[in-house]
């Protein structure tokens, strides 16, 4: 189809004539024919000739106005160019007309799961499309639409990740941008413009609802229940991707087909300005809710959509004009991307100081795993997943993000050199942890149990460091190893309180007469010790069977490591004086315990039984 500029005219025996003819059958407002009927449903030689009419019309009201100045205009020559004006005002009547119902006929409705497959299959795929460098373009037509077309593409189709596909058939584009030379060319760019974007901001109002997303206010995204926005949010982290990279950017590239700059531009934002803002206002929402912890992850999850879709938002938004709307969509969402990362620094710097003042002072019972560690814990394997994100957005020094307080550990940056900040941060957070399970192991009454707490959840602490390759990677073997000192401290210690004195009631001082072996023993001192031993044994039983140690392996260590000290000194010391208590009355009262009683004894500890079990006898 011929475009203004090299359209020939009707033949010379009265071609303005003709073209008025042609023009006026086509009058909605003067012919029922007309009105019931589109010129481009019809064949295409009468789409020909209406637009070489029109054509036609065009260059004789330029021809009038600049060939005839006023002063020598006569009678003829004015009614010629009034008929003339007459027929152009029709034709533009009408093909306005004609550009709404084709670009209302030819609005496809898309099924939204056929787009996310093509956003999806945009992640493996390379782009085939992109426009040939330039050196390859140099030697066509400067005025051909394909040329034209490629030039624009190239312009902003800078990411892979881009998939644009035909919103209109290619034959009907054709028509469109023929309609719009002539609307252009007679001034009518206004209308078209007005025209385009009712229709087509209508066609981005129904595909983002099909995408799910809907016309929603900040406020009523933040009287949501948090449950709701996280699958509103994982929803649209998968429609965003498909609006900016498929919907906007195909969107782009019809206008551009369409029209010539700058008026493919105007035409763009007057189609998506309200569905761009639309997508980023629940993002924005987000980004200026109320801060905890259990939003920390979503809220990455969008800082890392909004930066990965950010390369395609900048090819297909970005201006240099500053003042430009299609410049303020590109730094809104950056604005948008900005906000998300300070919500999730300061949810970090929120949780470490909760996690340093949790207020819980009842002691869990038995001494096992505080809910606060295994919370603590699940969350920095968390926030491990978020390495590379995290990494770019938290400060150096971690212990910056806490309230000063006089008590709280002090981390020494000279032993963790060459840490990433994400690891210095996360070793800062286990240390705030041990500090606060210190003072939780205080409200303990018994000594013993304190270091069993304590060894229980450092332990579970290197455990969960160790269970997963990328936290260890981060908080290193170094640190690990401090630690794993830390757990095996408190058991010893646990072993010191405990049993020392037990064992001690197996000594041999204070057994002999005169303090001489060769004096002989002391029945009634030997009897009063077996009594302190079996006493002992059977409160440290008693409580310490309802003492926990969940870890298996731990509680097989501990136990082993019991029995290497306890049944060895019992063996000895019922081997050297069990006579002296078999001569005498009633050593049934004396000698209660084997030492294979013993060793089953040991097996109750630390099993966490809610009653003390009967001691195991033979």
């Amino acid at each position: 189809m011929e475009s203004p500029e090299n359209s020939v005219g009707f033949d010379s025996d009265g071609s303005l004539e003709t073209a008025e003819r042609i023009i006026l059958r086509w009058d909605s407002t003067a012919s029922e024919e007309a009105r019931g009927k589109m010129i481009f449903q019809s064949d295409r030689d009468e789409v020909d000739r209406f637009l070489r009419a029109v054509d036609e019309i065009q260059r004789s009201v330029s021809s009038l106005s600049f060939s005839s100045p006023p002063s020598f205009s006569s009678a003829a020559t004015d009614d010629q160019e009034v008929k003339a004006n007459s027929a152009l005002q029709i034709a533009m009547a009408r093909l306005e007309e004609e550009f709404r119902n084709i670009l209302l006929s030819q609005t496809s409705v898309f099924e939204p799961d056929s787009l996310f497959l093509e956003e999806e299959s945009s992640v493996s795929c390379e782009d085939s499309t992109d426009a040939p460098p330039e050196e390859e373009q140099e030697g066509s037509d400067s005025n051909s639409g394909s040329s034209r077309l490629t030039r624009r593409r190239s312009s902003y189709r800078s990411t892979s990740s881009i998939r644009e596909m035909d919103l209109i058939s290619p034959e009907a584009v054709s028509d469109l941008r023929s309609i719009v030379q002539r609307m252009v060319a007679a001034g009518y760019s206004r209308e078209c413009i007005q025209v385009y974007g009712n229709v087509r901001k209508s066609a981005m109002d129904t595909i983002l609802k099909q995408l799910g997303i809907v016309k929603i206010s900040i406020g009523d995204v933040q009287k949501l229940e948090w449950e709701v926005v996280e699958g509103k949010i994982r929803k649209w982290i998968r429609a965003a991707k498909v609006c900016v990279r498929i919907v906007f950017s195909s969107e782009k590239r019809l206008c551009s087909d369409l029209f010539d700059e700058p008026m493919d531009a105007t035409c763009f934002m007057e189609t998506v300005k309200t569905s761009a803002l639309r997508l980023f206002t629940f993002p924005e929402a987000i980004s200026i809710s109320r801060r905890s912890p259990e939003k920390l992850f979503k809220i990455l999850d969008l800082h890392d959509a909004m930066g990965d879709t950010m390369p395609d938002i900048e090819a297909i938004f970005d201006s240099d004009d500053d003042s430009s709307s299609s410049r303020a969509v590109y730094l809104q969402a950056g604005e948008i991307q900005t906000r998300l990362a300070e919500a999730a620094r300061g949810i970090l710097s929120e949780f470490e100081n909760a996690v340093l003042r949790e207020p819980s002072v009842v002691p869990v019972p038995g001494g096992t795993i505080h809910p606060l560690t295994r919370y603590v814990m699940n969350y920095i394997s968390l926030i491990s997943d978020y390495k590379q994100t995290l990494n770019n957005l938290i400060v150096s020094d971690p212990s910056t993000g806490s309230d000063p307080n006089p008590n709280a550990p002090v981390i020494d940056f000279t032993e963790l050199d060459g840490k990433s900040p994400l690891a210095l941060h996360l070793i800062w957070l286990i240390m705030v942890l041990h500090f606060n399970l210190e003072e939780k192991s205080h409200h303990y009454r018994d000594a013993s149990l304190a270091h069993i707490f304590i060894m229980n959840n450092i332990h579970y602490i290197v455990q969960k460091v160790k269970g997963s390759p990328e936290l260890r990677e981060m908080i290193g073997d170094h640190y690990l190893r401090k630690l794993t000192g830390i757990f095996r401290h408190a058991a010893t210690n646990y072993q010191r309180s405990t049993w020392v004195r037990v064992l001690n009631s197996l000594r041999d001082e204070g057994l002999h007469v005169s303090g001489s072996f060769s004096s002989g023993v002391s029945r009634s001192a030997l009897r009063e010790r077996f009594k302190a031993f079996n006493a002992m044994l059977e409160d440290v039983h008693r409580t310490q069977s309802t003492w926990s140690v969940p870890d298996a392996q731990l509680r097989e260590e501990l136990r082993i490591s019991l029995s290497e000290h306890l049944i060895p000194a019992y063996r000895s010391f019922l081997g050297r004086f069990r006579g002296n208590i078999e001569s005498g009355r009633h050593p049934e009262n004396y000698l209660k315990y084997s030492v294979e009683d013993i060793d089953r004894i040991v097996l109750d500890f630390f099993e966490g039984y809610a009653h003390p079990p009967n001691l195991r006898r033979r």
